[in-house]
């Protein structure tokens, strides 16, 4: 107890911490100007090269110029803030904390967390990354990962408007059940191994300082910064593709053929949804009124909402980001086993509604 205003006296902000917090001062309100203006520059730099959102080409522009500053952001934000973090909490220490003494507690937190995080897939691989990177244990990570994008109070609030809160609550309820399951799963097969090494590394501690005692604000910011450089260094790339694949897609695929074939007649339309959905890429702001319109044009509410989860779940873009964190097996065992969720509440709303 005699050594703990020391111990605080040597934490304090020391003179070569202030070009730090200078930089963070300046930084902090400049990422949020930005971050808040995302669609006023997209809609700048449209006009400026003669497109506009009227055609399809020019949707798609803009979709690539609003979604590559946001994720980066995003990634370059969390990736520095777990970075500080990471620098109070050994990798064991954390994942003892958030891996819960009962079976699945730390599954239900993420996923309740990725409730009131209303990402679109490919926003939350930067928090899935900082959480990995923080030592959280694989399997909590993919519950936040697959609750994030699908349910969301964006989500639920469309649907509560739209379809009522039956459909909400139902909805509200599986795609837990999805998140939670398919994380619970993953971390029983124990992949860690198929992790990236780059992200294992990081995961297990081997790539940062191996004790943190003593360590100054200054080093902590350091950290955090070094954390920027190493994460968003090595999956830029694959954001940038992603996105771009993305866009493509989101811009030219028209909604009249995809509610030709999302009746509830037929077995293999909700996995024909599915597969469908998988390349497309939006957020559940964006893709609730596509599944609004479809139903209006006949298709199954289950065969519907199948389509939906899939896109903000298993977007394409989603998986090519995901390729540089994680590797191939890893990849394939996580399609599936949300796909399986997916398919299991597409016909349950099927049958029941």
């Amino acid at each position: 107890m005699h050594d703990t205003p020391a111990r605080i006296l040597r934490d304090l902000p020391s003179s070569r911490t202030l070009p730090w917090l200078a930089g963070i001062t300046f930084a902090v309100p400049a990422w949020f100007l930005a971050y808040t203006h995302l669609t006023d520059f997209a809609d700048f730099i449209l006009a400026q090269i003669g497109q506009d959102r009227t055609t399809r080409l020019g949707e798609a522009i803009h979709f690539f110029l609003y979604d590559t500053p946001k994720v980066l952001l995003l990634l370059v934000g969390i990736v520095f803030f777990m970075g500080i973090i990471q620098t109070y909490f050994a990798p064991e220490r954390t994942r003892t904390l958030l891996a819960g003494r009962r079976l699945g507690l730390g599954n239900s937190l993420a996923a309740l967390l990725g409730i009131v995080t209303p990402f679109c897939s490919c926003s939350a691989v930067p928090l899935f990354i900082g959480f990995l990177s923080a030592g959280v244990p694989l399997g909590i990570t993919f519950s936040f990962l697959i609750s994030a994008p699908m349910v969301n109070e964006v989500a639920l609030a469309l649907l509560l408007g739209l379809f009522g809160w039956q459909v909400a609550v139902l909805y509200l309820a599986l795609g837990l059940s999805v998140a939670i399951v398919a994380g619970l799963l993953i971390g029983k097969l124990g992949m860690e191994r198929h992790l990236q090494d780059w992200v294992r590394d990081i995961a297990t501690g081997t790539g940062t300082p191996a004790s943190n005692a003593g360590i100054r604000w200054q080093g902590r910011f350091q950290a955090g910064w070094h954390h920027v450089t190493e994460i968003v260094g090595k999956v830029w790339p694959y954001i940038l593709i992603g996105i771009a694949v993305g866009a493509a897609i989101h811009g030219f695929i028209p909604e009249d053929f995809m509610a030709s074939f999302m009746g509830k007649e037929a077995w293999w339309s909700v996995p024909a949804a599915v597969v469908l959905g998988v390349p497309l890429y939006t957020n559940a702001a964006g893709i609730i009124p596509v599944v609004e319109a479809l139903i209006g044009k006949g298709a199954a509410l289950g065969t519907t909402l199948a389509f939906m989860m899939s896109v903000i779940a298993l977007s394409l873009p989603e998986i090519l980001i995901l390729r540089k964190v994680l590797k191939l097996p890893l990849i394939i065992t996580f399609i599936g086993v949300v796909s399986g969720g997916i398919l299991l509440v597409g016909y349950l709303f099927n049958l029941l509604i």
